[in-house]
C-alpha cells in the first residue's frame, strides 16, 4: 500500500498545539506517527510523513497537512490525534477510550476505521467506535479514504496509564494492514546479552535466541509491560534473574 500519514497539530509549544492533559498531544502524536510509520515500512509498505511543524495558524496548520496529503496518490490518509474533555485526572477505574473518524459511511477508509478501533479496543482501551464528520477540514479536503484517528485521552487517568506509543503504533498498522511487527522496548548488545542467559552456538547445534524487552527491579512494573505486550498481541513471560 502506499500510505499518507501525519501527527495533528503543530508541536507543543508553537501556536495550534493539540491538547494538553496529563500528556500533550502534539507531543505524543508525534511519537505514536514515527512508530506508525516505522512499522509499515517494515512491512514494505509506501509511507509519506504529511505531519507540519512550522504552521502559522490553526487553519494554516490543515493547509499545509492537506496540501501535503493530496501531493501523493495513496490507497490512505492516516491523521493521528488524542482526545480531551474526559476530565478525568484522578481516575476513575475505566477508561474513555479511543474513537475513528471518516468523511462518510461509505467512505473506503471505514473498514480500516472500525479496525482499527478494534484493534486499539484489544489494548483495554473503551471502544468509541467509527464516527461520521463531514465537517473535518482533513477529512474533507484530502482525495483518498482518509481517517483520522483519536488514540485516547489526555485527561483522562486510566487512559494515560494504559497508554504507551509502541503498543497503540502496533494496534493502528495491525488495523491497517492485519499484521505485526515486534517492536522491542530496550535493546541489548551482545555482551549483555550474554549476560543475561542468551544462548548462541555455531555449527550444528542448536541455536537458541532471546528477545529481553525489559528488565524491571519491581515485579508490578515487570507485570505491566507483559500485559501491555499480550494486549498487543505478542508472547510474553516473566522471568526472574
Amino acid at each position: 500500500m502506499k500510505i499518507n500519514v501525519h501527527a495533528g497539530h503543530n508541536p507543543d509549544g508553537k501556536v495550534a498545539c493539540g491538547a494538553v492533559g496529563i500528556i500533550q498531544e502534539s507531543t505524543e502524536a508525534r511519537k505514536v506517527k514515527n512508530e506508525v510509520i516505522s512499522q509499515l515500512k517494515q512491512l514494505g509498505h509506501t509511507v509519506y510523513d504529511c505531519t507540519c511543524d512550522n504552521g502559522t495558524s490553526q487553519s494554516n496548520v490543515l493547509t499545509k497537512i492537506v496540501n501535503a496529503c493530496i501531493a501523493h496518490t495513496v490507497d490512505l490518509d492516516v491523521s493521528i490525534h488524542f482526545n480531551a474533555g474526559a476530565g478525568d485526572k484522578s481516575g476513575n477505574g475505566k477508561t474513555t477510550g479511543a474513537e475513528v473518524y471518516v468523511y462518510s459511511n461509505t467512505s473506503k477508509a471505514k473498514p480500516y476505521a472500525e479496525k482499527v478501533c478494534s484493534a486499539i479496543a484489544a489494548l483495554g482501551f473503551a471502544n468509541r467506535g467509527v464516527k461520521i464528520s463531514t465537517n473535518l477540514y482533513y477529512l474533507r479536503k484530502t482525495n483518498a479514504p482518509a481517517m483520522l484517528i483519536e488514540c485516547c485521552f489526555v485527561d483522562d487517568k486510566d487512559d494515560v496509564q494504559l497508554y504507551d506509543y509502541q503498543s497503540m503504533a502496533a494496534a493502528i498498522v495491525y488495523g491497517i494492514t492485519g499484521k505485526k511487527v515486534a517492536q522491542p522496548a530496550d535493546t541489548e548488545s551482545d555482551d549483555e546479552a550474554s549476560e543475561s542467559g542468551a544462548e548462541t552456538t555455531t555449527g550444528d547445534a542448536k541455536q537458541i535466541y532471546r528477545v529481553q524487552v525489559g528488565a524491571y527491579s519491581v515485579k508490578s512494573n515487570a507485570e505491566s509491560m507483559q500485559t501491555k505486550l499480550k494486549k498487543a498481541g505478542f508472547d510474553a513471560v516473566v522471568v526472574k534473574a
